[in-house]
């Protein structure tokens, strides 16, 4: 069973808070920025969103009349701007292909996508996506565009980029929707490239927490016999308190114990077997470096049992809007305790590894790129060869680069006879000095 049979047997009620208030937005015609914790499940509730006819009709009249186009950030090996138009363009086509639209205009649609391959013309692709939106529209269709994980874009966007997304939803007179993916706020992510204006049509922020209780639980019974986890009533009760709503603690932590190499009987020894999986680590360290410096110094106050003061948590606004901080009573909390117990060990400075010997991760790794020595090791074939037990789940940039990056170290460190370098856009290759 792959996850996105798993999704397709939740119940309607899943997420039904955040499903009903997206949904709202689109029958408004409301472009949004849906933003979240890194691999906290957005992609997960799009997909259980996007993807179920019977989730659509319950939160959107008149279903049939809307047009569903998403269009993955991670589908994208070059993460540039040509590329970007031209990955939207042919997923205007896969989903016009599969939509109500007559076959005369299914057939407009992709001879407009073959001719923007043939002539490799930015302006072209871009005219060519407007132009098909326009026919979408014509055939009493109302369309959304999904960008998801968007933020992956941050380095090679400009205004002008900007300027053809408002131009395209003038263009139809508002009747083309965005629903944009981040996990932080576009004022951060684009800092220097967003005018007013854009901002004001784009940046209408809807955040989705990590799932309450009820929903964390659906997403654990629908998974738990995939893993055939066998823990006692307790433990798996236990389990969920540690990971919490965190779509990938959740997952991340149910492969670990699949085959678990060491018999797992208290509450003590499931805490340390989760807190030493590697890639549990590895996540909790992804999480802390993606906020900034005030961010991080308010959650070691908050796991120190210290006070907040009132400019600090307006300074630091986000960690609640995203759900990295909650209240219980008068007391400030941390989402997960996995990542509460993370936290505390950057305060002990136990955190970093100063040893050169890799770990098994780091391991799988290198003797990877060894066998492929002088050879391009693509990133693909790296989560492939890497995280094949969670390749499904979508490895992120960061934790490929972050693996690259101990790799290299260690090497150095080892007075190693190879030199692991960066291959732009495409991954890795490992070299002898």
């Amino acid at each position: 069973m792959n996850q996105s049979s798993i999704l397709g047997n939740l119940p309607l009620i899943f997420r039904y808070e955040d499903a009903k208030e997206l949904g709202s937005h689109i029958v408004n015609r409301r472009s949004i920025v849906l933003i979240g914790i890194k691999r906290v499940g957005i992609g997960s509730f799009l997909s259980f969103f996007i993807n179920r006819k019977d989730v659509i009709k319950a939160y959107i009249q008149d279903p049939d009349d809307y047009l569903f186009i998403p269009v993955d950030m991670h589908d994208l090996i070059e993460l540039e701007v040509a590329p970007f138009w031209s990955l939207t363009l042919k997923r205007i086509v896969d989903a016009v292909d599969s939509s109500r639209a007559r076959e005369e205009t299914k057939k407009e649609i992709r001879e407009l996508f073959l001719e923007s391959i043939q002539l490799q013309n930015l302006f072209f692709t871009i005219d060519s996506v407007r132009r098909s939106i326009k026919k979408i529209i014509d055939e009493g269709l109302m369309p959304t565009l999904f960008f998801i994980r968007f933020d992956r874009l941050k380095n090679s966007l400009t205004p002008e980029f900007f300027a053809n997304l408002e131009g395209l939803r003038d263009s139809t007179h508002q009747q083309l929707t965005y629903v944009f993916t981040s996990y932080l706020p576009f004022r951060r992510t684009f800092p220097n490239i967003l005018t007013q204006a854009t901002l004001s049509v784009l940046n209408k922020n809807v955040y989705l927490k990590p799932a309450k209780k009820e929903d964390r639980d659906l997403i654990f019974r629908s998974y738990k016999k995939r893993y055939e986890i066998k823990l006692s009533n307790e433990l798996e009760k236990y389990f969920l308190n540690l990971v919490d709503g965190h779509f990938q603690y959740l997952h991340l932590g149910l492969i670990s114990l699949h085959n678990p190499h060491r018999e797992i009987i208290t509450e003590e020894d499931l805490k340390k077997y989760l807190l030493n999986d590697e890639g549990i680590k590895l996540q909790s360290e992804e999480l802390w470096e993606c906020l900034n410096q005030d961010e991080q110094k308010a959650l070691i106050k908050i796991v120190s049992e210290k006070n907040i003061a009132r400019e600090e948590k307006f300074k630091t606004i986000y960690l609640w809007n995203v759900g990295f901080v909650k209240s219980e009573g008068k007391k400030l909390k941390i989402f997960s305790p996995l990542f509460s117990y993370y936290v505390k060990e950057r305060i002990l400075d136990k955190s970093k590894d100063s040893g050169a010997e890799f770990s098994k991760k780091e391991l799988i790794f290198f003797e990877y790129l060894k066998k492929n020595l002088n050879e391009i090791c693509e990133r693909e074939r790296i989560i492939e060869n890497v995280w094949s037990e969670s390749s499904e789940l979508g490895i992120s940039d960061w934790a490929i680069d972050k693996l690259a990056a101990r790799v290299r170290t260690k090497l150095k460190m080892q007075n190693n006879q190879y030199e692991l370098q960066t291959v732009k856009t495409r991954g890795f290759k490992l070299t002898e000095v």
